[in-house]
């Protein structure tokens, strides 16, 4: 996918980037570069597997951004490819600035009410005005939040989640509930603008201003889920008298566009807390427990602890089965706590060195970890117009990426480290060093340096991962000065 997102933007800046570096995309199978321009102009290159998703995001963007809303503009794309280039929001989410701020005791940080206004008042914006712009024609994969579409996000929860984490549970009779529950959702009015994932990694801050992402599985649905999905999503952890206030605000805003029942719309509300939670614990289980990344499973504690105030309260509907498989997980996982957010338990160091100079020291101390030989794959630094670049200009990355030994390779690093890092983390280890060598620990090595600590920076956020080149002092430089320091 990388060489068409060069293609396009070099016919769209007329030039090859300076630099490329990857942008982590949150539990998703697209993938995400920020090039530079040589005068210093940031864009985003965007590749996706599923082009029906990708002409959903396209579209509802264009969309969107011809209504004013504040999305991303759509540059350039490659069909064909599933690629394409669009607006630099940066790289703070409202959950990153929330985490920032929040005090050493967890508590929400008073600093962040207004941003989190804000979010919510743009909110009805997308549901009214991007409804009426909004083609669900390509709509992706529902055209609505539909009886269909509610129950398979309810037999996510039930196989990704609960069979998964051997929840036990009564099949027939957890089917009936989730009958009644997708009675009660329909209800209600449905026809708006559902943007599906309205949370707060979906939300990018640019000069204090909330711009929006993600919303390519957007369909026709009811407005209580998008709020719903803001006020609970797990990790944000906010408080009851903070949703309470920001669900008022969020009224007050639609009611300036449409006319608002309050009643009807909180009377109805709860159902959509309750089917938002399930789907969000079928994503953490599917992504935590059958793609083993840990960092999902990290949310589960938070969304148990939700589930205990919704047991609290009552559920909205008579759901027994429900009910029953809910004090369950209350019990296994609302006590348990998360690491704490003041500093990373695990730090890993990685190296690209040359052999020539023999292997980089342990400096850790602890003698443990892992040494990839790069040498088995094609050498890039024999081909004369590589020996000048390494392993961190795009050229050199797009020539290892191509090469249909590399994905083997890279596959065994990934499943190696992955595993390490998250048997390290649970036993509480400090420490964790993973190391390539190459010939000249110029090219190969560099390149799958980057590579892994950026697949573990995405993946392990809770890690700290710092990556040295030790050769970097011995590479050439190019005629134009110093090669392109680039992260990828």
């Amino acid at each position: 996918m990388y060489a068409p997102i060069l293609r396009l933007f070099e016919a769209f800046a007329g030039a090859e980037p300076a630099a490329v570096s990857v942008v982590a995309a949150d539990g998703s199978a697209r993938s995400y570069h920020r090039l530079t321009a040589p005068d210093g102009r940031t864009v985003i290159g965007g590749a996706g597997p599923e082009p029906e998703e990708n002409t959903a995001f396209w579209s509802f963007s264009r969309a969107f951004r011809g209504i004013g809303l504040p999305v991303p503009e759509i540059y350039a794309v490659d069909e064909a490819s599933g690629t394409w280039l669009m607006e630099d929001l940066g790289d703070t989410t409202l959950f990153a600035a929330l985490e920032s701020a929040r005090r050493d005791d967890g508590g929400f940080p008073e600093v962040m009410l207004d941003t989190y206004r804000k979010v919510v008042a743009a909110l009805p914006r997308f549901q009214v005005e991007g409804h009426r712009v909004a083609d669900y024609s390509v709509a992706y994969p529902r055209a609505a939040f539909d009886r269909q579409s509610i129950l398979w996000d309810l037999n996510y929860f039930k196989y990704h989640f609960l069979k998964l984490a051997h929840v036990p549970f009564r099949e027939a009779l957890l089917e009936r509930d989730f009958a009644r529950l997708i009675d009660a959702l329909l209800e209600t009015d449905t026809d708006g603008f559902l943007y599906r994932d309205f949370q707060s990694r979906n939300v990018m801050l640019r000069d204090g201003e909330p711009w929006f992402i993600d919303y390519q599985g957007g369909r026709r649905g009811a407005p209580h889920y998008d709020i719903a999905s803001i006020l609970y999503d797990a990790k944000a952890d906010l408080p009851d008298a903070v949703r309470a206030q920001l669900l008022d605000h969020y009224l007050d805003a639609r009611s300036e566009l449409v006319s608002v029942d309050r009643d009807a719309f909180l009377a109805v509300y709860p159902a959509y807390v309750l089917v938002r939670i399930l789907q969000a614990m079928g994503a953490y289980g599917y992504r935590g427990f059958f793609e083993q990344k840990a960092r999902f499973l990290k949310s589960v504690p938070y969304a148990a602890r939700n589930i205990a105030g919704i047991l609290e309260r009552g559920l909205p509907v008579d759901l027994p089965e429900v009910e029953a498989v809910f004090r369950h997980i209350v019990a296994r996982w609302a006590g348990e706590s998360e690491p704490t957010r003041s500093g990373a338990a695990l730090h890993v160091g990685i190296h690209s060195f040359s052999y020539r100079r023999g292997y980089p020291q342990d400096e850790g101390g602890h003698g443990g970890g892992f040494v990839f030989d790069c040498r088995s794959l094609p050498n890039p630094g024999r081909q004369d117009r590589y020996k000048a670049a390494t392993g961190l200009d795009p050229e050199v990355v797009e020539f290892i990426g191509a090469l249909p030994e590399a994905d083997p390779f890279w596959e065994g690093v990934r499943s190696l480290t992955t595993a390490h890092v998250e048997r390290w983390l649970a036993r509480g280890f400090s420490s964790l060093t993973v190391a390539f060598g190459c010939t000249g620990g110029q090219h190969r090595s560099v390149y799958f340096a980057e590579r892994t600590a950026g697949f573990l920076r995405e993946h392990f956020p809770q890690v700290e991962v710092t990556v040295e080149h030790r050769e970097r002092t011995r590479w050439p430089r190019r005629s134009g000065g110093a090669a392109a320091e680039v992260e990828v």
